[in-house]
């Protein structure tokens, strides 16, 4: 019963559907849920990720997405311009500008994309660079690819007008850039460095980095989806500031001469170098720092020697970085020498001041040609034994053995506290890049035989510059000056302007010795080894120098050199002349008083003028010399007979007739010439001759004059007895007429140190 009840429930249920509505119902509510659950499971990945990208990616998109909508144009600052004393301009930077593109942003105006294939063909013409070489640029990976550097504005002119007549609209930037030029080359080459890299690489351009450089601004627009600029409220704009102006105490013409007359003096000896250091005494102003050989600071990376440059290609990539290096080196504060007898003022100097001597106290020292001390004998210069000397006649003969005796008296205590008082044992302090520190025996190393070398200045190394700086203190009154090359720093943006005042380190030495020095000086030019140095109508004072190498450096050969101060009474100039091996072939003499005193007279013959200090002589001229007149626009005829009448002898560089009109002459007017000296006159399109000058050093006045005269050359004659010295090196070729200083000066007896 109950089964015929099932059965028949199950076939009613069937035709009402009942079980069918069931089972439908239940299928959809299991596929709902599934959704539901899927739908939420998706919406929370969502959150996550919104919150992710909002709380851990959002400054990094914030900051794209700005990048993407906005442009950056940098506005170069301008590096400070370096003048010398007297505001002529040393280093200067000029505005060009720097060409790069953002990759896969340079758009035509319709909004294509310019092809890599036509910006490579564009930019190696427009620029003059390799096709090919720009292509494979264009392919790299880079986001923004520098084209070229250093632009100037006629082809930024000719690149607007390629983008202009192509019809490219964005993409490719241009920003304003300096370049850095040096209108004197190789002046002054090695104190003043060089910029590359946007900054100062080496001399001044590095040491005063600071204040030479700016700082960049910007200027941030907006851009639409073409990188085309549009108006934004929110444009920012930072100033450019640019930097300082920074003034020198080094003076060009100064300068110029400590060059030529190293130059010369590096040649004529056949020394492999040297350095010149011109300074004001009571100051600490550098003047003059000159090292040979110099470079071109608008090609800091060329070889300056042939020698370097015939070798170039073979070196290695080490070999060629040591040899810019030395070639950029300020040797004046970075090469250390052994002073030899200049450093005797020093020694003299302590004595005096520590009463352990007296100027002139005769017999007060003994010099037998051999002083013994400890176990070693040391041998004074000369070959012939000096005898008696007081401090005076020591340091007018450079007396190895007085200086010697001089020291034991001062004793090592004594001097390692003049040494250090002298700023000898410490660095200068001066601000340029590449300063050396001194080399001395530690004070425990220090015994009676290396006192007694120390005493006359050899068997210890330092700079040039701490030697003058030193010398300075023994001249000016006793006072350590710390040297000055940079004398004021002006803001170019405000004008404000930075003095920076000479710096007295301390009081080494009383007036009453700085006077003694200053008087013993002068007696060493007027009667010792430093005769050579004596300019007419100044008083002179100096100190030879030779330093003979240790004997494991015999290669590195003689250091001769020799110090000058003037006028000896209130001394403004003091000049420092090195040369490093001269005469290495034995073909002449490598002694300091011999080959360097006449270069610092032939320097201070020409400095003292240009500084304005006046000389005690009646005239600047030998006393029958002739002023050369103007005969420029006068008939040959004329101009002849006008230049006969003075004394001279005619030289007619042309076939015109006498009626012509001499359109130049040489030597020009104003010149002052010996009667019989020859003058050239030219009319229009004659031609010059050029004359090879011929050594006149060791001949008398009137044998150098008729060289000279051979050859239609001038002389002027400054001195008596013989030539020590010429103001153009021989071998030079100059114009037919050119006059040759001569500096003539009475034979020493014995030669000198």
């Amino acid at each position: 019963m109950k089964g015929l009840i099932h059965i028949g429930k199950n076939r009613i249920n069937k035709r009402l559907g009942i079980g069918t509505v069931f089972k439908e119902k239940n299928v959809f509510t299991s596929r709902s849920l599934t959704l539901l659950l899927g739908f939420t499971f998706c919406f929370l990945l969502l959150l996550i990720r919104i919150g992710y990208i909002q709380f851990v990616k959002g400054t990094e998109y914030k900051a794209n997405a700005y990048n993407q909508q906005t442009t950056s144009q940098v506005l170069a600052s301008k590096r400070g311009t370096i003048y010398d004393a007297t505001n002529k301009i040393l280093a200067i930077s000029s505005i060009v500008d720097t060409v790069s593109i953002n990759r896969g942003q340079v758009f035509y105006n319709d909004g294509s994309e310019v092809s890599n294939e036509t910006l490579a063909s564009g930019f190696s013409e427009i620029f003059s660079m390799d096709y090919n070489e720009v292509l494979e640029k264009l392919n790299s990976d880079s986001s923004v690819i520098t084209i070229a550097k250093k632009v100037e504005k006629p082809v930024i002119d000719n690149l607007n007008t390629w983008m202009s007549d192509n019809k490219i609209s964005s993409g490719i930037n241009i920003d304003d850039d300096s370049k850095r030029t040096y209108p004197y080359n190789s002046l002054a080459s090695n104190v003043i460095g060089f910029y590359g890299n946007d900054k100062g690489l080496e001399g001044i351009e590095s040491a005063w980095e600071n204040e030479l450089s700016g700082t960049p601004g910007r200027i941030v627009t907006s851009t639409n989806v073409n990188k085309q600029a549009i108006s934004d409220e929110n444009e920012q704009y930072i100033p450019a500031q640019n930097g300082s102006d920074v003034y020198l105490t080094l003076d060009v013409t100064v300068q110029s001469i400590a060059e030529e007359y190293l130059n010369q003096a590096v040649k004529e000896n056949r020394a492999d170098g040297g350095c010149v250091i011109i300074m004001k005494p009571s100051t600490g102003d550098i003047l003059a720092e000159a090292s040979y050989p110099t470079y071109n600071l608008n090609t800091p990376f060329t070889p300056n020697t042939t020698e370097l440059q015939s070798k170039w290609d073979t070196m290695s990539t080490e070999e060629k970085s040591a040899a810019l290096n030395n070639m950029w080196r300020n040797k004046p504060i970075s090469n250390l020498y052994e002073p030899g007898s200049t450093f005797k003022l020093i020694t003299s100097a302590i004595g005096l001041e520590e009463n352990v001597v007296k100027t002139d106290t005769e017999g007060d020292f003994t010099c037998n040609k051999i002083y013994k001390v400890g176990d070693r004998e040391i041998s004074c210069w000369s070959s012939v034994a000096h005898g008696k000397l007081s401090l005076r006649g020591a340091l007018e003969q450079s007396c190895n053995p007085s200086l010697i005796q001089l020291g034991q008296r001062i004793g090592k205590e004594r001097f390692y506290k003049y040494l250090q008082a002298f700023g000898l044992l410490d660095k200068t302090g001066v601000r340029m890049s590449g300063e050396s520190k001194s080399i001395f025996y530690d004070y425990d190393d220090c015994h009676e035989v290396e006192l007694a070398t120390m005493s006359f200045g050899q068997r210890f190394s330092i700079t040039p510059l701490q030697l003058i700086t030193a010398v300075s203190a023994t001249v000016n009154g006793g006072n350590l000056m710390q040297p000055r090359i940079v004398s004021k720093v002006v803001n170019t943006d405000t004008g404000v302007e930075t003095e920076l005042a000479p710096v007295k380190v301390r009081q080494v030495i009383s007036e009453d010795t700085s006077s003694k020095i200053k008087s013993m000086m002068r007696s060493v030019v007027t009667d010792g080894t430093g005769k050579y140095a004596a300019v007419n109508g100044y008083s002179v004072g100096g100190k030879s120098g030779t330093s003979e190498p240790p004997d494991d450096k015999k290669d590195q050969g003689y250091v001769a050199s020799f110090i000058a101060i003037s006028p000896v009474e209130n001394p403004e100039v003091i000049v420092l002349v090195v040369l490093n091996n001269p005469n290495s072939d034995g073909r002449g003499s490598h002694q300091g008083g011999t080959i360097c005193a006449p270069v610092a007279s032939q320097i201070l013959s020409k400095v003292l003028p240009h500084l304005g200090i006046t000389s005690t002589s009646t005239t600047s001229q030998n006393e029958s010399s002739t002023i050369l007149a103007d005969v420029t626009s006068k008939s040959l005829a004329d101009a002849r007979k006008t230049l006969e009448a003075s004394g001279f002898k005619v030289l007619l560089k042309t076939s015109a007739n006498s009626d012509a009109i001499v359109s130049s002459q040489y030597p020009k007017s104003g010149s002052f010439l010996q009667p019989g000296s020859i003058i050239c006159l030219y009319t229009a399109g004659s031609e010059k001759t050029m004359k090879e000058v011929p050594d006149l050093k060791g001949k008398t006045a009137q044998q150098a004059q008729n060289a000279l005269n051979s050859l239609n050359l001038n002389i002027a004659i400054e001195g008596s007895g013989k030539v020590i010295s010429q103001d153009i090196l021989a071998g030079t070729q100059v114009e037919e007429g050119s006059i040759i200083t001569v500096n003539l000066k009475d034979e020493m007896v014995g030669g000198a140190q």
